[in-house]
């Protein structure tokens, strides 16, 4: 049974990404991502007009007359979704916790992908795989998907994304678009990441939360860490500290940052209580040049 609170989030969040695919995100989806996959249909004799990289040289060697290969897009992707749901998701100086955030984001992606007749799968990860629902079709099975994220309780608080690629890579034997949602606070995986974008298309969205990078002038706060149970009092009131959590947090985000253009890896920012949209528009207008 699915709690009435829980019901009212999975509502709401139907409402306002649904609305958001039909009126911009499904048609740059499908520009995108639609068309990396091509299936080889058949061979045919050369037209004045045709690309001339298309000819295939074997059957034109063959037969002595040109000839060039036609593919057709593939009809349907598979989109994944490796979501962490592990303890350091819940943490939110707004209303809209990083978990909140990350299931939004989440719909968004799978309503743009079943629009566009392509299947969704979800794998919920912690420092471990919590649970995988195989790709498929159709509303009621992204409606399951936003559930699982949003009721999800993992079995260890911690992360490590290790666990999460290895079984992807093993598991989806096709090429994927991998969405890979996290606040990326875990261990260093960076050749799992390098081996990942290789086989798949992996993108990944960074959720934070504007207190992570700036922190108030609060006075004392006790601090405790969520996955580790670690704590810490820090006086907020004072510049330096205030100043040396900042310059911490740069450091962190430009080491990730390279990490993941290292790896091949797209990356998106996104913090939870702000507009997303445009981030996710700017992403997708990036793709669309490349191409």
């Amino acid at each position: 049974m699915i709690p009435r609170e829980t019901l009212r989030k999975i509502r709401r969040i139907e409402l306002r990404t649904r609305r958001a695919v039909n009126d911009v995100f499904a048609g740059r989806y499908h520009s995108v991502f639609k068309g990396q996959g091509m299936e080889f249909q058949e061979v045919r004799e050369y037209i004045p007009g045709d690309d001339i990289r298309s000819i295939d040289w074997n059957v034109t060697a063959r037969t002595g007359t040109p000839f060039i290969k036609k593919f057709t897009e593939e009809r349907e992707l598979t989109l994944m979704l490796l979501v962490d749901i592990s303890a350091s998701n819940r943490f939110g100086s707004t209303p809209q916790l990083k978990r909140d955030l990350v299931a939004e984001v989440a719909a968004l992606l799978a309503f743009s992908a079943i629009t566009n007749e392509d299947r969704v799968g979800l794998l919920l990860f912690s420092d471990r795989v919590e649970k995988f629902i195989k790709p498929a079709k159709g509303i009621p099975h992204v409606l399951r998907v936003i559930s699982e994220i949003l009721s999800a309780t993992p079995t260890s608080p911690g992360t490590d994304m290790a666990p999460a690629l290895q079984y992807l890579n093993r598991v989806v034997r096709r090429r994927c678009v991998a969405f890979l949602l996290s606040d990326f606070i875990a261990p260093d995986c960076e050749h799992l990441l390098r081996v990942t974008a290789r086989r798949h298309d992996l993108v990944s969205l960074i959720v934070g939360d504007a207190r992570e990078r700036d922190m108030p002038a609060a006075g004392l706060i006790d601090f405790a860490d969520a996955e580790t149970g670690q704590r810490l009092v820090v006086d907020t009131s004072h510049a330096p500290t205030r100043r040396a959590l900042r310059d911490q947090y740069a450091l962190r985000r430009a080491a990730l940052l390279k990490q993941l253009r290292t790896a091949h890896s797209d990356a998106v920012e996104l913090t939870a209580g702000e507009p997303y949209d445009r981030a996710l528009i700017r992403f997708f207008r990036q793709r669309e040049r490349r191409r």
